[in-house]
């Protein structure tokens, strides 16, 4: 038995000179086993395994196929690799001397490997942006939409930022690891104390932040989201929350990426912070001012987003309230950059900020001899069958005055739709008209007689 295992050991090493490159049977014998092993484990992916998965509704056919591609370039990649070193050609193309007098040698190995490790970290990216995001963010919307509360763009600005945070997360960790794995690694300068200021110093500060980006967004729309429909928090409250955190967090993780990966002094920062503070006070006390009224908007929420408010003779919804300035937008869809400042120093009418209901009026004159309890009953009849109008409080009707050509009245109504408010009082005006035409009450205009004297 041992003979014949010599004998065997000893044909897997008869081999054939090609100039400088020699191959042997257990040379093409591997590469042979690598290549049918690669094929198989492709044929199991691109089938079973997929197919499965866009069965069991995990993946669709465009996602199918994405993976499928990916896939099949990992696997391409890593059996050429294989079999680089196993026939012994994974040849060296470039040599580059580093700082310490180190040599750091470019094989062709390295650059696939590099490749697969970003198609590896698309495929990542991928999985957890359009499976793992994309799921969560569906059955959300579709919760959102049963309730009948429309969240379509704030949904999907959370779902391209959750996206576009894995990206960097996933791609800065990769050419990280690239860095590290190969010795690729330059260095800028040595730092007093033993620390050493390089490329990977750079990516991994820009990590810290990433991070941080990612713990903020898991933090307020999975844990703080999910307290809030708890508690059935207003969305303004939301905001100011996740505003507040928001800042903390990156406050945080700059100081954190500036004293842990690029080296630098924290005692000079707030050195500097308070030479700042006092050039703040001097020469930029409006900005200031603004930055200050931030922070007050949203500690005190006098004003919220989502509040409809009138600002400047403007009415608008509140939809961003930032450190410096807010952003209302009006109701013929653009949008007012408005400085913080100015919702703590002036008059700023809320209409939405105690109760979310308002009372408008509609004017309506008529003429003199018509039924006045008709009229009134004619009124509250109109607002009854409009849909935008509030039963509870319930409209009231007013005789004003009497006035030169008409005796006038008032409609008094309540009702949620503020931005297009303007829309339902025309409605009413369209159904008064109506109304008083079948019931023959006459709407008077101003008469003027002329005499003309002898």
């Amino acid at each position: 038995m041992q003979d014949i295992l010599l004998q065997f050991t000893d044909f897997l090493n008869i081999g054939w000179d090609l100039g400088s490159w020699t191959v042997t049977i257990r040379m093409f014998l591997f590469s042979i086993i690598l290549i049918v092993f690669a094929f198989l484990f492709t044929r199991f992916i691109s089938g079973k395994l997929l197919n499965y998965l866009k069965e069991e509704d995990i993946i669709e056919e465009e996602g199918k196929r994405k993976i499928r591609s990916i896939l099949r370039i990992i696997i391409g990649l890593a059996t050429l690799v294989g079999l680089l070193k196993i026939l012994n050609l994974d040849f060296t193309f470039y040599t580059m001397q580093r700082a310490d007098g180190g040599e750091v040698n470019f094989h062709l190995s390295i650059i696939l490997i590099a490749f697969i490790v970003f198609k590896f970290a698309q495929l990542l990216d991928w999985i957890i942006a359009r499976i793992l995001i994309g799921k969560y963010f569906a059955k959300r919307e579709e919760r959102e939409n049963a309730k009948k509360i429309n969240y379509e763009k704030t949904i999907n600005d959370n779902k391209t930022k959750a996206n576009s945070t894995i990206q960097y997360v996933v791609y800065t960790v990769a050419l990280i690891l690239i860095l590290k794995s190969f010795n690729l690694d330059h260095e800028f300068h040595k730092i007093e104390g033993g620390g050493v200021f390089s490329i990977s110093n750079i990516l991994q500060a820009i990590l810290t932040l990433l991070i941080a980006r990612l713990i903020i967004w898991i933090t307020t729309n999975l844990i703080f989201y999910s307290y809030y429909k708890r508690s059935n928090i207003d969305q303004g409250t939301q905001y100011a929350i996740n505003q507040i955190f928001t800042y903390v967090v990156y406050v945080v993780a700059i100081l954190l990426a500036l004293s842990n990966n690029l080296y630098v002094d924290l005692d000079i920062i707030l050195g500097g912070a308070a030479a700042l503070m006092v050039g703040i006070g001097l020469g930029l006390q409006q900005v200031f001012s603004d930055l200050v009224s931030g922070l007050i908007l949203l500690f005190e929420r006098t004003c919220e987003v989502g509040d409809v408010v009138e600002v400047g003779g403007v009415i608008g919804t509140v939809t961003k309230i930032g450190i410096r300035t807010s952003i209302v937008q009006v109701r013929d869809n653009t949008s007012i950059i408005v400085p913080n400042s100015k919702f703590t120093a002036d008059n700023i009418i809320n209409w939405s900020h105690n109760d979310d209901k308002v009372r408008f009026v509609v004017k309506v004159g008529v003429a003199y001899g018509s039924d006045t309890e008709l009229v009134k009953n004619t009124l509250l009849q109109v607002a009854k069958e409009n849909p935008d109008v509030l039963q509870r409080p319930s409209s009231f009707v007013r005789f004003v005055e009497f006035a030169d050509s008409s005796l006038n009245f008032e409609l008094h109504i309540w009702s949620r739709n503020f931005i297009r408010i303007e829309d339902v009082k025309s409605d009413l005006r369209f159904q008064i008209d109506e109304k008083f035409r079948k019931e023959n009450i006459e709407i008077p205009f101003p008469q003027r007689v002329v005499w003309k004297g002898n």
